[in-house]
């Protein structure tokens, strides 16, 4: 908290009397740059004594003009900018932004390339439960939890760089599929200081194979390790007093607020876009919807916690199928999908093509369109509008955390300021996407 702290110039205190007692009312800054603010979250806080009277969320201050960014670029350079939103989902955003190209265009993605999709969805939502849990304990005080999480989301960040290049912002979706099918074989760790003898054999045990077989582990071993931080945490007494009870949001408020994902499920209302619009494979993969029935911090808890199970159960059933089913991850559609490689290395046509689709891009035709997919958490949209050029005319993207952190006033009035930080972490707020 900064040190910022003035007194409230009119005290609540109804008695000019009470005024003068020892708890005074102040008007404190929680943020921007205290780390259980998520980022760059100025929240000001009217307290009477310990106790919240009015919070004012200020945000803003990361903004990068995202949007207005991708109406200068063509379609294809502004994948990107989607990782850089919440930079704790980075597939997940976007597929969305694809997904509305692709709406417009008419495009069909292969079926290989939708299993793709699905596969990396899951595990993105995997990796944001992961970090989210971390954090979430670190910012009550379960310390050791963070570095378990860490242990599986290291795992995972080795499937986004084996697949793009990169651990963090992949720009592995394209409009019509994926980048590149998945790789026959996993990279290994190389003999050094750190990684040698046994530990080094240790290590690459598991990349004997292709990704999918490291997946495929992955998924055996997974829900062990979420024992584990339910053996930490779920029946923790700590944990519970700084999550029972507090923070409740009831079905009504979670509507009339616009919540959606962990938020609006925490509160007993059974809403999913992968179950009610499905896209991608998710009508055809088994998985179930965990609901809360309380509407506090404990029950979005554990239905992040259930979701990571639902997901990993539905990673295991992609690694089947796109095991048993070769084919392409990309539509042969020349006028969106760049020539191979190996063609440009020998046609002058294919190389003139390479070099006009990534830097003049393509037309999409014109019309709106709006593509929203069930983002880890929750309904991330992107409205689109095209007047026919090689750029969109108009961006807007819908992001989950910004319609959450409006309601912070309302939920957190008569809470006590240790209260506040549960509920910026209930909220699992990353202000790449609310700042936008």
């Amino acid at each position: 908290m900064n040190a910022h702290v003035q007194p409230s110039p009119e005290p609540f205190a109804s008695n000019p009397a009470e005024a003068h007692q020892e708890i005074r009312n102040y008007t404190l800054n929680f943020g921007p740059q205290h780390p259980a603010a998520h980022g760059v979250l100025r929240l000001i806080l009217e307290m009477d004594g310990e106790t919240v009277r009015r919070a004012d969320p200020h945000v803003g201050l990361l903004h990068r003009g995202t949007e207005k960014l991708a109406e200068s670029k063509p379609f294809n350079q502004s994948i990107p900018y989607m990782d850089r939103l919440d930079y704790v989902s980075m597939m997940c955003n976007e597929h969305a932004y694809v997904r509305a190209i692709e709406t417009l265009m008419g495009i069909e993605v292969p079926e290989r390339g939708q299993w793709v999709r699905t596969l990396f969805d899951e595990i993105t939502r995997i990796l944001n439960h992961l970090m989210w849990l971390g954090s979430n304990g670190l910012d009550l005080g379960a310390m050791a939890v963070f570095l378990y999480t860490f242990r599986e989301r290291e795992e995972l960040m080795d499937t986004y760089e084996a697949v793009s290049g990169a651990r963090m912002h992949a720009a592995y979706y394209r409009p019509g599929g994926v980048y590149r099918d998945l790789p026959e074989q996993m990279p290994k760790y190389k003999q050094s200081p750190w990684h040698k003898g046994r530990s080094l054999k240790r290590f690459n045990e598991a990349r004997e194979g292709s990704l999918l077989d490291y997946i495929e582990r992955f998924t055996q071993t997974f829900p062990d390790r979420i024992d584990e931080y339910e053996t930490l945490l779920t029946e923790n007494r700590i944990w519970k007093q700084r999550t029972v009870g507090i923070g409740v949001v009831t079905p009504e408020q979670a509507k009339a607020w616009g919540m959606s994902g962990p938020m609006l499920r925490g509160s007993g209302i059974e809403w999913d876009l992968r179950k009610k619009q499905p896209y991608a494979k998710y009508a055809e993969v088994d998985f179930d919807i965990p609901v809360g029935v309380n509407g506090d911090c404990y029950d979005r808890y554990l239905v992040r916690v259930a979701e990571m199970r639902q997901s990993n159960r539905i990673i295991a059933q992609c690694v089947q199928w796109l095991k048993a089913n070769p084919g392409p991850v990309m539509v042969n559609n020349y006028k969106v999908a760049p020539p191979s490689r190996t063609e440009m290395k020998h046609s002058m046509e294919a190389l003139i093509h390479h070099f006009k689709l990534f830097s003049e891009g393509y037309c999409v035709p014109a019309g709106e369109t709006y593509a929203a997919v069930e983002a880890p958490k929750g309904e991330f949209g992107c409205y689109l509008v095209s007047d026919g050029a090689n750029k969109p005319f108009r961006v807007h993207l819908r992001a989950p955390g910004f319609a959450h952190l409006s309601s912070m006033d309302e939920i957190v009035k008569g809470h006590m300021l240790s209260d506040v930080v549960a509920m910026i972490g209930t909220y699992d707020l990353v202000f790449g996407e609310v700042d936008r």
